[in-house]
Order: C-alpha cells, then sequence, then structure tokens
C-alpha cells in the first residue's frame, strides 16, 4: 500500500455523545449566565434510562442541574420510551463537587504572581482549560477542512434532516 488511509466519524444529533455534550453545555450556560466566574469541570455519562452527571464546579449559583438534564434530553426529542429513552422518566444522578484547592491554586493566578517573580500581566494568568487539539487547514474542500471530516459532516446532516432526532428507532445507548 503506497498511500495513507485517513477517516473521520461525524455523530447525529441523537447520538449518545451529542447528547452528553449538550447536557454539560446546558450545565456550564446556566452557572454562568448567573456567575460570569463560575469554574466547571463537568462530563455526562449516558446508557438505558440513566445519566450521570459528574466532575469539579467553583461558583456562587446555584442551577437546578437534574431539571435541565430532562428538558435538554426532552429538546433532543427523546420522550417515550417506545424511542428507547425518556427524558420525563430517566434516572439523573449529580456527582457534582467542589473544586480540588490544588486545581484551584493553578488556574486562579500562574505560578509567578503567586511567587511574586513577576510584574507581568500575562504571567498573572492561571492554567485556565487544558486541552489538546489537533487539525490543519487544506485544499480538499471549500471550507479548508480534510475531505473525510467534511463528507462524514455532510452525511450526518443529510441523516438528520431525513429522520431527526426524534425519529430514531433505537436507544440514544
Amino acid at each position: 500500500m503506497t498511500g495513507r488511509l485517513f477517516t473521520s466519524e461525524s455523530v447525529t444529533e441523537g447520538h449518545p455523545d451529542k447528547i452528553a455534550d449538550a447536557i454539560s453545555d446546558a450545565v456550564l450556560d446556566a452557572l454562568l449566565a448567573d456567575d460570569p466566574d463560575s469554574r466547571v469541570a463537568c462530563e455526562t455519562l449516558l446508557t438505558t434510562g440513566l445519566v450521570v452527571v459528574a466532575g469539579e464546579v467553583t461558583t456562587k449559583t446555584y442551577a437546578p442541574i437534574a431539571k435541565l438534564v430532562r428538558e435538554k434530553i426532552l429538546e433532543i426529542g427523546y420522550d417515550s420510551s417506545v424511542k428507547g429513552f425518556d427524558g420525563n422518566s430517566c434516572g439523573v444522578q449529580i456527582a457534582l463537587g467542589q473544586q480540588s484547592p490544588d486545581i484551584a491554586q493553578g488556574v486562579n493566578k500562574g505560578f509567578e504572581a503567586r511567587v511574586g517573580g513577576s510584574g507581568d500581566e500575562l504571567d498573572s494568568q492561571g492554567a485556565g482549560d487544558q486541552g489538546l487539539m489537533f487539525g490543519y487547514a487544506c485544499d480538499e474542500a471549500p471550507n479548508l477542512m480534510p475531505l473525510p471530516i467534511e463528507l462524514a459532516h455532510r452525511l450526518s446532516r443529510r441523516l438528520t434532516e431525513h429522520s431527526g432526532p426524534s425519529g430514531a428507532a433505537r436507544s440514544p445507548v
């Protein structure tokens, strides 16, 4: 084989990964709406009949997380056990704790500012979110994305257009 194989995937609206991301985003949005200084490290797990929201949060506000979870699931279209998942009756478990003081120390202020070693404003900034991404621009598609991911996204959009998330015949998990 002389070439290289590069594949990509894109999941449709009712997929558990998309549902989990939508729930985590709803929790973050609700906390930031009342406390813009909130720090939210929250993940969502779905399995048949159960949603678990877990992580660490630093905030001065309250959000009705179980209610947000149910609303998001219903908004996505899972409102009946016939569809395999029901936002009205699924279990919702919340396992959010306070952010670790060790983590907060690194996020609140940079090391240089904590030890007084620098007057530079950039040195006073904390770590923030640590994420790794990879990607590149290319001329394989008009939007400068690699062709495999562009095709995967197009197929997913078409599937959603033709069936919609609430038309899913099986459980999202």
